[in-house]
This record gives C-alpha cells, structure tokens and sequence, in this order.
C-alpha cells in the first residue's frame, strides 16, 4: 500500500526471471526483457483463446511450458466465448488465493475489533471440492479446490459438511445445508449472493422466522462475484436486520482484492500477490495496439480492462473485466463490468455499472422494491413504437407504481450514459421497458444451463437478445 509502483515493479522483474526458460519465456524473448515496454514489445494481450494451445501441451504431459514445471490444479471455468476454461494454479500461485480471503479477514478484526465470529461457525456455499484428473493433473471449480486449502484456525468450524458440500445437484445442496445448519450457531456466511438468497429463503420458509432471529451470532457476511447493491435490500430483509459485510473480489486467474474499509468505497488491489497488473483504457480495448498502463499510470474514474501477468504462467491475460479506480491513496477499485458485456446496438456502450447504479436510484426511490434478479438487452424490432432498451426483471416485491419506477429508472440511465441520453431525447430510442419475470425465472433459467449453484451468474446486460429470448417463457 506504502510502495505501490515499487512494489509491482518488484513483482514484474521476479516474474519474467522465474518464466524466462519456460517454452513461452524462450519464445517471447524473456532473457532480453529490461522493462514494461519491452514486454508490451514481446507479449501481446491474449485471452483464453490465446493460451489454449499452450493449456494443451501442459495437459499433453509437457513439463516447463508457462510457468516452470507443471501446474498443481487447473480451475475449471465456463467462459463467456470459448466453452470450459482450464486455468492453472501452481505452487507459487496458491498462496495468492489462500491468504487473499484470510487477509480480508484479518484485515476486518484489524478494523473493527470484532473477531468473535471465529467462535461460531462459518458457512461457505461454494463448488464441490471433488476434483478429476486431466493430463495427470487434478482439476475442479477455484472454490472446491480452495476448500481443501482452508487454514486449520477455521476447519473445525467449517460448514457445510464434505458429504454435502460434494453433492452435484444444487437445490437438494441447499436443503441438505439448511437441515445441517439450522441446530447450530452460524457467525458467518459466504457465498455468491443470489445463491445465498436461495439458502436465506429455504430457511424463512422452514422456521417462519428471519434468518437472525434463527442465527444470533450472525455477524458478518462474506460476498464475490457479484456488484451487492441489488441484492443488498432483499437480503438484509431475509436477515431481519444489518450485518458487517466484507466483498471480495477472487477469480480463478488470481486473487485481485478485498475490501478493506467498512466505510469507504472500493476494494484494495493486492499488488505483492504474485500478479503484475496492466489496465487498458475500455474505450480502447479494441484497438490494434491499445495503451497498456502500469499501476503508477491510472487515472480516477476511468473504466479499465484489466490484464494481468501471474506466478501461476498466465502471460499478459484479459481477464474479461473492467474497473475504475476510486482512490490511488491506497489503490481501491470498483468492478464495473465485463469487456464483452455491454449493449451497443446504437452506439450508447451501456455499461454493467451504469445498469446497476441506475437499478440502486429507482429501488432507493421505490424502497418497498425488492429485486431478485435483472439482465437487460436491446430490442431492434419491436412489433410497435421505436427500438429500446427491455429490462428483464424478477421482483421480490413489486414498486408500488411500475409505469412511475419504469421512467425513474431510464432517467437514471440517461443521466449516467450521455449517449443514451441523446437516443432517447432525439426519439432514435423509445425509454425502456420492463418485462417482470416469476420470481424463480432466473434460477429455472440457470438450471436449464446447467449453471444453478457454485460461481455461476447472469450477465447483467447483453449485446443481443440470446438470453432474454429464453427468459420469455417466465413471464408474469
């Protein structure tokens, strides 16, 4: 935090030293690279499509290829383009992941002095830690992996239990945690939010009693993946009252920051993890040779790409996401998005961050709203009017006035998005409309994928309509 530049200056030279007779060190030129401009020279910006053919020949047995020897896991995502992902993590890279959520931690009985949630016990709604084998090497979901990494201070108090947390079958996981935690204290509580909300409401359902009136001890809750503003109301409301909450921000390519402040925004960036990271302006991402900014070069308020360079042989990477920066003193970001996530169909480049902040001032306005779940696409042909932005929404509680909610929540848009703005005030665009879904549309959806459970979600804008279209059939 005191020594930023210096300290991923530190990082970037031990990175390319430990990699330069690597099959990818040797062919970039590693031995020859004196500085960030050198390896902006050598090694281009990929993404997973990039590395795969070197993924490959880690899994056909080749030892030495990104990072020197071989990979102790691969975590197996799903991406957005190009189907399963294998992500290694190796050796050097473990720690970054561990002491990542242990710090966040830390950090917050540091903060506020409360640590007696170490006494009750602590609940991860995470993937199943039973791990397959591909190419000799163990791999399964960064969650599940991680979970056989828990400190010892926290083992004896972990919940669920291995039997459960190894069922494949996400629904009958959440009531076999609920029978499994409702005899005990529960103190904490982590996990994917709307995942979460699906645990709060069997609980509700079971007890008829809130969630903290069932857990006293309940104290901190522990949350990634996800922006919480659209969650936040519903879930407090679950709870019956508000705890301490700590977000984190973890992805299977590293461990990227938490939050470190109870009261302040953004999350701290870790920049002695192992990771050296550069950010591309958004704006820019798309060009031939977009600028590559270290950490001493961003600026406040701009939405980056963010790219990273890591100790597990990931090599200039796109990690998919964007970010803006709210403070340089410490380094604190906000994730604002995902580079390929954005609707676009007329030029306005709507953004994640701006459909959620435009979401929070309409529920704030309507405070008896509560939402479950939104995602937002374009519709080029409507069968009557101009062209608009729909709205797919899954309401807890519905505003009292939807027509009054519907036309707050596009000028909130406007306001945020400028060109959004002159679309609709130049009649290119008609205002949004909101489509109200049953409240289990989401999650009938996501089963429907295969992705109910563990750290899957919805994107919450897209730049066509392939989502939504299988979301009409769960309307009111």
């Amino acid at each position: 935090m005191s020594k930023p530049v210096q300290t991923q200056e530190a990082v970037f030279k031990e990175l390319i030293s430990k990699a330069s007779n690597t099959a990818f060190g040797k062919e970039h030129g590693f031995s020859t690279i004196q500085s960030h401009a050198d390896f902006v020279k050598n090694v281009p910006v990929r993404d997973y499509e990039g590395i795969s053919t070197w993924i490959e020949r880690i899994i056909n047995g080749e030892q030495d290829v990104l990072w020197p020897g071989k990979p102790l896991y691969f975590a197996k995502t799903s991406g957005t383009t190009s189907g399963t992902k294998f992500i290694p993590l190796t050796r050097a890279s473990m720690p970054n992941h561990i002491n990542g959520a242990r710090d966040a931690l830390l950090n917050y009985v540091h903060e506020t002095g409360n640590s007696a949630f170490f006494d009750g016990r602590l609940m991860f709604i995470s993937g199943s830690p039973v791990m397959s084998k591909k190419g000799g090497i163990h791999y399964g979901r960064l969650s599940g992996i991680v979970n056989h990494h828990v400190p010892s201070i926290l083992r004896t108090n972990q919940m669920p239990s291995y039997e459960t947390n190894i069922m494949e079958d996400f629904e009958a996981k959440i009531d076999r945690i609920v029978e499994e935690t409702l005899p005990v204290n529960m103190s904490l509580i982590s996990g994917i939010p709307p995942w979460v909300q699906m645990y709060f409401d069997k609980i509700i359902e079971k007890t008829g009693r809130k969630v903290g009136e069932v857990f006293p001890g309940f104290s901190l809750f522990v949350y990634g993946g996800v922006n919480f503003e659209p969650y936040r109301a519903r879930l407090y409301e679950s709870i019956g009252r508000e705890v301490d909450s700590i977000e984190l921000y973890p992805a299977s390519e590293g461990f990227i920051a938490f939050q470190d402040k109870q009261h302040e925004d953004g999350l701290l960036l870790l920049l002695n993890a192992g990771i050296f990271y550069e950010f591309i302006p958004a704006d820019r991402y798309f060009e031939e040779n977009p600028p590559r900014l270290t950490i001493g070069e961003v600026e406040l308020g701009v939405n980056y790409a963010i790219v990273l360079s890591n100790n597990a042989g990931l090599w200039a990477y796109s990690l998919g996401d964007t970010v803006k920066f709210v403070s340089k003193d410490p380094y604190r970001l906000i994730v604002s998005g995902r580079i390929k996530h954005f609707i676009s169909a007329f030029g306005e480049h709507v953004i994640g961050e701006e459909v959620e902040k435009a979401m929070k001032a309409a529920t704030r306005a309507f405070p008896e709203t509560e939402i479950l779940e939104f995602t937002v696409a374009p519709q080029v042909n409507p069968g009557d009017g101009l062209p608009r932005h729909e709205w797919f929404v899954s309401f807890a509680k519905e505003p009292s006035d939807m027509d009054a909610f519907a036309s707050l929540l596009d000028e909130s848009l406007q306001k945020l998005n400028s060109y959004y703005f002159d679309l609709v005030s130049g009649k290119v665009l008609s205002p949004l409309h909101i489509i109200s879904l049953q409240e289990d549309a989401f999650i009938r959806y996501m089963k429907s994928k295969g992705k109910l459970g563990g750290q899957n979600k919805v994107p919450r804008l897209s730049n066509d309509r392939s989502i939504v279209d299988e979301l009409l059939p769960y309307k009111k």
